[in-house]
């Protein structure tokens, strides 16, 4: 089991008001699994994501990534797991624009200690080549098309070699046609044994993983296997 979940609850207090934005969520997630978290805004899907990210701490309960609680350390420690641990992939890439494709699949690199800048540019490099872009590592984001600006966040999410790969509205900012190929990549990976969590609210999206979770109004409504 990779990851377990036990009545997680998380609120929010804006002023004088209360937001339950997850209302006791149990599941759990073996390795290797492809699952879509799905929901309309405002169903808790993206607190849901940012607690499995280790991004925010629920308010009660418990998330266990890889056998350790991590829904109570500290700020260091949540820095240091989402650098080993998680590879993040965002709708709006989070390139830096000045920066080589090659430099910024390094990043993560140099946030986990890698040293060694020919050992970096060598993993980076195999990276971008099995995601299809070997043959633009030195252009910059401004340069390529929006399909291979999320190819590189791929690259850049693979690069540690994390236990998770959780994946933000990846084909929010693409057309169809280029949408399907980066759900292709996504089952691609998937198949090559890395467990994938795509957070959408597109069921035609969410349809493309192996298992559903759907949330509304905080509470999981529907957990199923994708046959």
């Amino acid at each position: 089991m990779l990851i377990q979940v036990v009545h997680l609850t998380k609120v929010y207090q804006m002023g004088a008001i209360r937001v339950e934005a997850l209302k006791g969520v149990t599941f759990q997630i073996d390795e290797g699994e492809f699952v879509a978290i799905i929901g309309p805004s405002g169903s808790g899907k993206s607190t849901l994501m940012h607690i499995l990210g280790c991004l925010d701490q629920p308010t009660s309960g418990q998330y266990f990534l890889e056998g350790q609680d991590v829904s109570a350390v500290s700020e260091n420690q949540l820095a240091e797991i989402r650098n080993k641990k998680i590879g993040f992939v965002f709708q709006q890439f989070n390139l830096l624009p000045k920066a080589t494709i090659l430099q910024n699949v390094c990043v993560p690199l140099i946030y986990a200690g890698i040293r060694g800048r020919r050992r970096q540019l060598e993993r980076a490099t195999r990276a971008l080549q099995q995601v299809g872009l070997g043959d633009r590592l030195h252009h910059r984001p401004n340069e390529i098309s929006g399909g291979q600006k999320q190819r590189v966040a791929i690259a850049r999410a693979l690069i540690n070699n994390p236990s998770l790969i959780l994946a933000d509205e990846p084909t929010g900012n693409l057309d169809t046609k280029t949408g399907r190929e980066i759900l292709g990549i996504f089952r691609q990976l998937n198949q090559e044994g890395h467990t994938i969590i795509m957070v959408t609210h597109d069921q035609e999206i969410a349809a493309q993983a192996k298992r559903v979770i759907q949330i509304r109004d905080g509470l999981i409504q529907r957990d199923e296997v994708i046959a």
